[in-house]
């Protein structure tokens, strides 16, 4: 795999791919990844706020039942591997996109795989939010609507788009390993022009380049949660 890695023919493969399918390729990447985190925030954002408020103590009690329900989907989600959800998920994808490979297809299972991530990123937030905060709000005669929306998301924050950073950059990952079921991007470079094909020089571009866009999400990541922290102002 190493040794004829940098030979005439992988360097012209790699460099007409480049120019070919590449460009493609990223934005493939690009729109998969935003898209899906988004609907996965959308859905895993106020998930996270019931596993929070809706408890015995919380603001805003759930049925224990329920509570018990909705844990209980989150940790069977998270506990399946990504490969294997994605299969899973083949009629779901079908009926919402109708067709369980290509690039739309894709969204569906990264953002199941998602949303259970990102409802324990919101939990953990909102659970290291002083109580204090919560309690001055009850005293004022705040309704449960207003303690989350004005006090809880609010103060948290920082934190929040720390956790949504952290989830764009593990969704990236994933988007890579739908080129296994015909999902476009970089994956789909990576696995059908550079292993399939044994052209590994694509596929090590492939990767270099995913490690790229990790890098540019992270960096603008960790600025947004920089210029939203108060502490640091």
């Amino acid at each position: 795999m190493f040794s004829n890695v940098f030979t005439p023919e992988q360097i012209e493969a790699a460099a007409l791919c480049l120019k070919t399918e590449i460009p493609f390729a990223i934005w493939e990447t690009l729109y998969i990844t935003v898209l899906s985190t988004l609907l996965a925030c959308v859905l895993g954002l106020p998930l996270g706020v019931l596993l929070v408020a809706g408890e015995k103590d919380g603001v805003r009690p759930l049925p224990s039942w329920l509570l018990h329900l909705l844990n209980g989907l989150i940790n069977l989600l998270r506990s399946v591997p990504f490969l294997i959800l994605m299969i899973m998920v083949f009629p779901l994808s079908r009926l919402l996109i109708g067709t369980a490979v290509g690039t739309k297809a894709t969204i569906v299972p990264l953002v199941v795989a998602a949303c259970p991530y990102i409802a324990r990123l919101v939990e953990g937030n909102l659970r290291e939010l002083d109580a204090g905060v919560i309690e001055a709000a009850q005293s004022m005669g705040a309704t449960p609507w207003q303690i989350i929306t004005k006090v809880m998301i609010p103060e948290s924050v920082p934190g929040l788009l720390n956790s949504f950073t952290l989830a764009l950059t593990t969704i990236l990952g994933y988007s890579a390993m739908s080129g296994i079921i015909g999902g476009g991007g970089l994956g789909k470079i990576a696995i059908n022009y550079g292993y399939y094909r044994y052209q590994y020089l694509i596929m090590y571009l492939a990767v270099i380049l995913l490690v790229v866009l990790v890098q540019v999400f992270q960096s603008a990541g960790t600025k947004a949660v920089a210029k939203a922290d108060k502490r640091l102002k």
